[in-house]
């Protein structure tokens, strides 16, 4: 029986190296896997998941996998999202319908909350909706698990307010422990790192 994973870290946890790396299995054992991400993520160029390392890989955006027949979806083996933090509830409702009645597997990727500590929509509706939930671990400066997703300014303040969506990587966002997040603590080599400048 197919199910619907979810797989979420905090920011540099390596979700869509994750994701690439399983798609890259599919491929290896002669199967297929349709890589799918929401138009709403940009930063790679269109029809791309790059990962931090490198990693790269062309995909679909959702709204296109929307569009093909179950038909043709039938053929993948499994699909995969990534960012799926940005997936609405119901296009969670539609990766359910996949798994539930086209029987495809379907592995989701992404965040589970924002820069303020608050769910994405998509992440709450797929900790609600996943067959499977996994964490994928990541740690913060100090060396403990990060958690959180720190969005911070040039100056490197951390910010607690503004749009929940802001495209970004390393050079906006980090994760950290819950400790480090409330205080607003980026480390001590923050600047070092070369993120602040």
């Amino acid at each position: 029986m197919a199910q619907l994973y979810f797989k979420y870290g905090a920011m540099g946890s390596s979700k869509t190296a994750n994701a690439l790396m399983v798609h890259f299995n599919y491929e290896e054992r002669g199967q297929s896997a349709l890589l799918v991400k929401p138009r709403l993520d940009s930063r790679d160029g269109g029809h791309m998941v790059r990962s931090r390392i490198g990693l790269t890989h062309p995909c679909v955006y959702f709204d296109e996998m929307r569009n093909m027949s179950e038909d043709d979806l039938r053929k993948y083996d499994c699909i995969i999202v990534d960012e799926a933090q940005f997936l609405s509830r119901e296009e969670v409702h539609y990766l359910v319908h996949l798994v539930d009645d086209c029987n495809i597997p379907v592995m989701c990727y992404g965040l589970r909350a924002d820069f303020k500590g608050e769910l994405f929509p998509g992440s709450y509706e797929l900790l609600v909706m996943a067959d499977k939930i996994e964490e994928v671990k990541t740690i913060c400066w100090c060396g403990k698990k990060a958690t959180f997703n720190a969005r911070f300014d040039r100056t490197g303040k951390v910010l607690k307010e503004g749009e929940q969506v802001v495209l970004g990587a390393n050079d906006k966002y980090i994760g950290l422990c819950r400790r480090h997040w409330m205080a607003g603590d980026l480390g001590p080599d923050f600047n070092m790192r070369g993120m602040g400048d």
